[in-house]
């Protein structure tokens, strides 16, 4: 059994994000869901991303990070496309990190953006789709290969099409055979945490 803080995308924490985190819950984990916009639920990724400005990228990413103060240090962090801002971080920079599932997006490990490089022994999964404007054509699939390049327990899954959320079944954007797939291999990673 593993213990997973899973943080939300831009739109919110939707009730596609929940039923995510109902499955994995219904596998044996123990899934928490923190809601780091206060209940508000945005229709668009541009109206959430509207929001976080407003609050500033930096403090709701930091919002998350000290959410993690309240709970053990043995957990899998994971986030959604935003969400894996605060996992990102919390898994590459508090001890204890049992690994990282990495959802649409992910940051680079060098360079002035990383938090630094990857901690040695935290295992890692990325997850997005092919020709998803934002993943691949804002580059956060070449911070994905290079992590996969230099760590050692890091897997890059690619999924054919061009949704961003598509693992929220709350949103149109929801591919359901991707996501049953992407939901095998999280459920796999986990039995080895």
């Amino acid at each position: 059994m593993a213990e997973i803080l899973l943080f939300h995308h831009a739109q919110g924490l939707t009730p596609g994000v929940r039923a995510f985190a109902d499955e994995i819950t219904a596998a044996g984990h123990i899934v928490h869901t923190p809601d780091l916009f206060d209940g508000r639920i945005f229709d668009s990724i541009e109206e959430g991303l509207a929001y976080i400005g407003e609050i500033g990228f930096d403090a709701i990413r930091e919002r998350g990070v000290r959410l993690a103060d309240e709970l053990p240090r043995e957990l899998v962090y994971a986030g959604f496309s935003f969400g894996v801002l605060p996992a990102q971080k919390l898994a590459q920079t508090r001890p204890g990190a049992r690994g990282a599932l990495l959802f649409y997006s992910c940051l680079p490990i060098s360079g002035e953006w990383a938090f630094g490089p990857w901690p040695e022994g935290v295992a890692v999964q990325i997850h997005g789709m092919d020709n998803d404007a934002i993943f691949v054509g804002e580059g956060d699939i070449d911070a994905a290969r290079e992590i996969v390049a230099k760590v050692e327990d890091a897997e890059l899954f690619l999924y054919p099409g061009d949704q961003h959320y598509f693992a929220d079944s709350s949103l149109p954007s929801y591919d359901a055979d991707a996501t049953a797939l992407l939901t095998t291999r999280v459920l796999a990673f986990l039995d080895g945490r």
